[in-house]
C-alpha cells in the first residue's frame, strides 16, 4: 500500500470477540482497542424484572472495536470481521471505515504508518 491508513470501527455483540481476534490475527492484525458500550437499534425490546416490576428494555450491551491499519488491506479486515461476527440476526452490528490523515507515536515521535 502507499502509506494510506484506515480506521475500522466495529460495533457488535461482545460474545464473538475471541473468534474476531483469531480471524484478525490470521491476516496480520494485532493492535486492537476494545470499548464496552451500550446501544439500541433494530432488535426487538426484551422484558426484564426489576424490583418486582416488569420493564421493557431496548438497550443492549455492545463492544466497540477500533483497528487502524496501513499494511493490511482494509478490505481483508472487513471480510474477516464479517466472517467472525455475522449470524444473520438483527444486532450483528455495523462496520465503519475512516481514512486517517495523520498518526503520531507519542513516545517516539514517529509519524505515519511507522507510528502504528
Amino acid at each position: 500500500m502507499s502509506g494510506q491508513m484506515y480506521k475500522v470501527e466495529i460495533i457488535t455483540r461482545p460474545n464473538n470477540v475471541v473468534k474476531l481476534k483469531a480471524e484478525l490475527a490470521q491476516i496480520g492484525v494485532s493492535g486492537i482497542t476494545f470499548t464496552h458500550s451500550q446501544g439500541s437499534g433494530l432488535q426487538k425490546p426484551y422484558t426484564e424484572l426489576y424490583r418486582g416490576v416488569k420493564k421493557e428494555q431496548n438497550v443492549y450491551d455492545r463492544l466497540k472495536i477500533e483497528i487502524v491499519v496501513s499494511s493490511v488491506p482494509v478490505d481483508d479486515v472487513i471480510a474477516a470481521a464479517r466472517k467472525a461476527l455475522s449470524t444473520g440476526e438483527p444486532g450483528d452490528g455495523k462496520i465503519f471505515v475512516y481514512e486517517i490523515g495523520r498518526v503520531i507515536d507519542i513516545r517516539t515521535g514517529n509519524e505515519g504508518p511507522s507510528a502504528l
